[in-house]
């Protein structure tokens, strides 16, 4: 097969895989950054403490994370064709994708909010700050360069995983590397389809690194970074409140 041929062929391919791995990050960061949040929130020694909602949260997340991805495909068929009208094609796929990727990212979120300095949670706690501020104020601006890296993480397994979409009808570069690379005995089409991977995967690499290392504080480390965040210090006025543990 010539290059003007695989082309067209690569192009549209590109353009589905670009089209779920897109939409069903989306997906996965709306639902799964407040449910990671709330892992944490409700755990043991969490702001809003509850064995039983942490228990239920964290075994649906153990499940959605065990199961194999061909399998949630094939088990979510019918909740798939409930949302999007049909089963195959990069739509459906997008289901299944964010399905797969939101309790992998909650994880990830879990963990990276976990390792913000708990005695700067106490200090904001002593000063007035609720459980919304401490949320949007200290927890995920302090754990954004770990959440950053932990998307950064979520995509590329979201990318392969649109390649085992693809092999069961979604479309995009798993179903032109199966149909033409494997089916069709076209090796120099399945070689491109690996090096296109290799460099979208690589990209998304770079720039995640990119993104967490500019998040990051320069000189020092997360826990003596300054948080500057707005204490309701009384019902007529807030102060402005700097906290650095030295």
């Amino acid at each position: 097969m010539s290059w003007s041929e695989m082309q067209p062929l690569l192009s549209d391919a590109c353009l589905d895989t670009l089209f779920m791995v897109l939409w069903s990050t989306v997906w996965t960061v709306v639902v799964g950054l407040p449910l990671g949040v709330l892992l944490v929130l409700t755990g043991r020694g969490g702001l809003l403490q509850n064995v039983l909602v942490n228990k239920v949260i964290g075994a649906v997340v153990n499940i959605g994370r065990s199961i194999p991805f061909i399998i949630l495909m094939v088990v979510l068929i019918p909740f798939t064709r409930f949302v999007v009208g049909t089963s195959i094609g990069p739509s459906a796929a997008v289901v299944a994708l964010a399905v797969g990727g939101i309790p992998f990212f909650a994880r990830l979120v879990e963990t990276a909010v976990r390792e913000v300095d708990h005695g700067l949670i106490e200090a904001v706690q002593s000063m007035g700050g609720g459980t919304w501020t401490l949320v949007l104020k200290v927890l995920l601006p302090q754990a954004l360069p770990s959440i950053v890296a932990g998307l950064t993480t979520t995509v590329i397994a979201l990318i392969g995983y649109s390649a085992i979409a693809g092999a069961i009808g979604a479309g995009g570069l798993g179903n032109l590397a199966i149909v033409y690379g494997y089916q069709r005995f076209e090796t120099g089409l399945m070689v491109v389809t690996v090096i296109v991977l290799i460099v979208i995967v690589t990209l998304v690499q770079l720039i995640g690194d990119l993104v967490a290392r500019r998040l990051a504080p320069r000189g020092t480390s997360r826990a003596q970074t300054p948080v500057r965040i707005r204490l309701p210090w009384s019902a007529r006025t807030a102060q402005e409140a700097t906290i650095a543990k030295p």
